[in-house]
């Protein structure tokens, strides 16, 4: 039983499967900000559960495998060891993981605070779909929609 579920989740399953399940959430944030499933997925412990549970299974799984998580810390050394580094599936699944973590973070704090200031959901659309493919660029044009409602520009929250 076990050993099944080793074949079947492979890398390459396991980041479609990843691909396949973030979109939900997105499409809570974007279409129903305010609704209370949105708050008890979103919100919550239960995305960042998930995604740790995908996560530790990689490592042990990566581990097993006899990976050299050591070679890691390689990426501060140059573009050429990050490129190399990326080659890697096992590598890049973990990155993959982090990316689709902390962009549905921000997605999940802008959907918040855009209520907290009482801007419309159909204004902080671009921006949460923006910051779903390119997280730094959605936060940042949520930033100039949010300096016009909250009516003062502050370096920190």
């Amino acid at each position: 039983m076990v050993e099944e579920i080793y074949t079947y989740f492979t890398i390459e399953m396991i980041y479609l499967w990843l691909n396949i399940g973030v979109l939900p959430f997105w499409f809570m944030l974007i279409f129903f900000p305010q609704s209370k499933i949105c708050k008890i997925f979103i919100s919550s412990i239960f995305p960042t559960f998930i995604f740790t549970t995908i996560y530790c299974y990689l490592i042990y799984t990566i581990f097993k495998s006899g990976y050299n998580f050591l070679n890691n810390f390689n990426l501060y050394f140059g573009i050429n060891d990050l490129v190399a580094l990326f080659s890697d599936d096992s590598f890049l699944i973990l990155f993959w993981i982090h990316f689709l973590a902390i962009n549905l973070f921000c997605g999940s704090w802008i959907a918040h605070d855009c209520q907290k200031f009482g801007i419309s959901k159909f204004l902080v659309f671009i921006p949460l779909i923006v910051t779903y493919f390119i997280g730094p660029l959605g936060i940042f044009l949520y930033w100039i929609i949010r300096i016009f409602y909250a009516k003062k520009i502050n370096l920190f929250d």
